[in-house]
């Protein structure tokens, strides 16, 4: 096996930059999973208080949902606190409990990223598609299909969910966590994520030896990042080239690649709906 081509951070920032943007935090690493948490809480309320803003609450929590999703993959890292088992706890137990399975596999991808041992190649590999195709996988996802099929359940996932449902069922609200956990869940959670996937390694070059080229960066408004990208996930490029910096950081290490002429070698779209035309032109 042939590891994927790597970036050397001092071929790109001075050392005093590389210190700034790869800083690991004792703090922001929780203010962030609080935030996170936070956005749920208040959107679960909102949908309590005004039950006509569920449909509303389902996607920003969804997308949230993701965004522990993407703190465990900084955790995976280890960038979600400068204390390693500090940081293996925070995630475990509030973004995802799936980190110590995750972290390997995850590993592997970024070791031979877009090249044929990338075990994460089979996500991107199909496109392009057809708008049709595409929008199937959307129903599918939609209908909580691509989650009964797709995603794994642990026996933590069972004992969350079970006391979540318990505590809310005892409140009189057990109708809150099924609309407002379970449903964002199944649906917006599987839609988010197919979309973040698509836009990171889709119609990335197959075994290319450019490692500016072997992830996208995707600019995104305020409302992708409310209800698609949360935590910055969509600078992906830069993540790849340089794992050690933590998601916070990954904003100011693209403006300083921006200073230096780097963009311009990278992957970048504009939009996520600029991936998706890109998607689906087969």
């Amino acid at each position: 096996m042939s590891a994927a081509a790597r970036v050397k951070p001092e071929d790109f920032f001075t050392p005093e930059e590389w210190a700034s943007v790869s800083a690991r935090s004792s703090w922001k690493g929780i203010a962030v999973v609080l935030h996170c948490w936070a956005v749920i809480g208040l959107a679960m309320v909102v949908g309590v208080v005004w039950p006509v803003t569920i449909p509303l609450a389902v996607m920003v929590i969804g997308n949230r949902q993701l965004g522990l999703n993407i703190l465990m993959h900084d955790a995976a890292h280890a960038l979600l606190h400068e204390n390693r088992k500090v940081n293996d706890f925070i995630a475990y137990w509030f973004c995802a409990p799936e980190l110590f399975i995750y972290r390997p596999y995850h590993l592997q991808h970024h070791r031979f990223v877009q090249q044929s041992e990338d075990p994460d190649l089979v996500l991107s590999k199909p496109f392009p598609i057809t708008r049709t195709s595409l929008w199937r996988k959307v129903v599918r996802d939609l209908t909580g299909q691509t989650f009964v099929k797709q995603y794994n359940k642990t026996r933590m996932f069972y004992i969350c969910n079970g006391l979540g449902l318990l505590a809310f069922s005892l409140a009189g609200l057990w109708w809150a966590w099924v609309l407002m956990w379970l449903l964002p869940m199944m649906t917006w959670l599987p839609l988010v994520s197919r979309l973040r996937n698509i836009a990171e390694h889709a119609l990335i070059v197959e075994n290319g030896t450019d490692p500016l080229r072997h992830a996208r960066t995707t600019y995104a408004n305020w409302l992708e990042r409310a209800f698609v990208a949360p935590y910055w996930v969509n600078y992906h490029c830069e993540h790849h080239m340089f794992t050690q910096i933590p998601c916070w950081n990954l904003p100011t290490a693209h403006q300083l690649l921006i200073k230096k002429g780097v963009t311009a070698r990278m992957e970048i779209q504009a939009s996520y709906p600029a991936v998706l035309k890109l998607a689906t032109s087969a």
